[in-house]
């Protein structure tokens, strides 16, 4: 078992920077890779980045790529978003998950295996 809990979130100005963080509960966190997604209001979950198990590998949606970092620290059982250049359409409650099949990359939320309750992103114009 996996709980995660983001923080972080907040409400900042169009082209500002927010980190999130998703801390984990358990001994097996290295085991997992994580992603993080978001959803905006009356809009489906939408995949944003994904981070392999050893931080090795990462992936990123086309609309986050080279203004959005994922990374994580094992040692510390806690997987980052930091979040730079955001826009108001970004608005949106960000969800971090574990998954152990190393697929959510894929943006299938269905692949993931636990999820923390979100943290609420807002961007101002």
């Amino acid at each position: 078992q996996v709980q995660l809990v983001e923080s972080g979130g907040g409400l900042v100005q169009a082209g500002g920077s927010l980190r999130l963080s998703c801390a984990a509960s358990g001994r097996t966190f290295s085991i997992y890779a994580m992603g993080w997604f978001r959803q905006a209001p009356g809009k489906e979950r939408e995949f944003v980045a994904h981070i392999s198990w050893n931080g090795g590998s990462t992936k990123y949606a086309d609309s986050v790529q080279g203004r959005f970092t994922i990374s994580r620290d094992n040692a510390k059982n806690t997987v980052y978003l930091q979040m730079n250049s955001l826009k108001p359409e970004e608005t949106a409650v960000y969800y971090c998950a574990a998954d152990h099949t190393a697929r959510l990359w894929l943006g299938d939320p269905s692949y993931a295996d636990y999820w923390g309750q979100g943290t609420q992103v807002t961007v101002s114009s």
